[in-house]
């Protein structure tokens, strides 16, 4: 699990979502520069105490509980808009889920547009190599299943981890979402103007399984907030960096998308996607005896994004002419900064854009 903020929300608006959002496309630059930036890491006031492994194998114990996993294709995302979001903001967070299934990329050059490596689906076939007691794999693939638009904060702007399931079981109950058991997660992502329990001092997101108490049915979910006017620099790191290094330290990497508080969010939405894809139940994939606290393949690679990482190095990176900073390419030549994943098969910490 990791860090965020947190969402409000009310009157109910649903989207089913059949086809992709509209291309949102980047220019392409074949030849970006490669640089690696030492930046305060781990940020002051991270709620994370997991140690960055960096490859030691003899340190981590990850362990299989005979849970399940996400193997069921697609799996399908459920979004839950909550608060008020710019449609800019919703098609980066779609691009990059929809950037995680191989024929994103396929898709891509269909419509004429260049398919540049390293790429989000190369990020999560690392995810996919985590199987079931069955010797199922994860799925490869992610669909964009229904979208969910609570604007009138129907829970409040302030939200709980039980709130959280509040607001899915309205989504449930009031039929916009289906009770999709077998390939469904549900995504709560929260705007910039909600606060979270515990966000930006404990957690950036989190997720979890809901309660049939409260929604009704067991469902696997993850709740990520958007941080830019809270605590960047918690949770939208290395896009900022703590106010008192201002002209003495490090400057903060450039945004690849323009907006530091949801490009902060890509890294950590991949960070509870690879996470809930591997423990939905809590009962799967995690090292550590308890499963109430649980260090899993995210919290194990948290702060390294590229070759070189560690010892206050984010690792080697890729910025372009503009001097934005990201590690991988999405559909349409969209960029992003994504944390890398432990492997199971290389007991390390592993991305695409990997120079060794």
């Amino acid at each position: 699990m990791s860090l965020l903020p947190i969402c409000l929300l009310y009157l109910l608006t649903f989207t089913l979502t059949s086809s992709s959002p509209e291309p949102q496309s980047q220019t392409l630059e074949l030849k970006p520069e490669y640089f690696n930036p030492k930046l305060p890491f781990p940020p002051p006031r991270t709620l994370s105490s997991s140690k960055k492994f960096e490859g030691s194998s003899n340190l981590v114990n990850l362990k299989y509980h005979m849970g399940p996993v996400l193997s069921s294709s697609p799996i399908n995302a459920y979004i839950i808009w909550y608060g008020r979001w710019a449609p800019q903001q919703q098609h980066i967070i779609k691009d990059f889920l929809l950037s995680i299934s191989p024929s994103s990329t396929a898709s891509s050059a269909v419509r004429g547009v260049a398919s540049p490596v390293p790429t989000v689906a190369e990020w999560w076939k690392t995810v996919s190599l985590y199987t079931d007691q069955t010797g199922a794999n994860i799925s490869r693939n992610v669909l964009i299943a229904g979208e969910y638009s609570d604007r009138r904060y129907s829970q409040g702007a302030h939200l709980t981890r039980l709130s959280i399931q509040q607001v899915i079981a309205n989504a449930v109950k009031s039929a916009p979402f289906p009770v999709d058991h077998k390939n469904g997660i549900y995504l709560i992502l929260t705007s910039v103007d909600v606060t979270m329990q515990d966000f930006c001092r404990a957690v950036c997101g989190f997720h979890y399984f809901t309660f049939p108490s409260l929604v009704g049915y067991t469902l696997p979910y993850a709740w990520i907030g958007n941080s830019g006017r809270q605590c960047p620099e918690v949770c939208a790191y290395p896009f900022a960096v703590p106010g008192y290094m201002a002209g003495g330290g490090p400057g903060a990497l450039s945004s690849p998308n323009g907006d530091v508080g949801v490009d902060g969010m890509i890294s950590v939405i991949g960070h509870e996607l690879a996470e809930l894809s591997s423990n939905p139940l809590i009962n799967a994939w995690y090292a550590g005896e308890d499963p109430t606290a649980p260090t899993e393949i995210g919290d194990l690679c948290e702060g390294l994004y590229g070759t070189g990482g560690g010892g206050g190095y984010i690792g080697q990176v890729m910025r372009d002419r503009e001097g934005k900073s990201f590690n991988m390419y999405g559909r349409m030549g969209r960029r992003f900064l994504v944390q890398w994943i432990w492997s199971p098969v290389l007991k390390a910490c592993v991305g695409p854009n990997g120079l060794d």
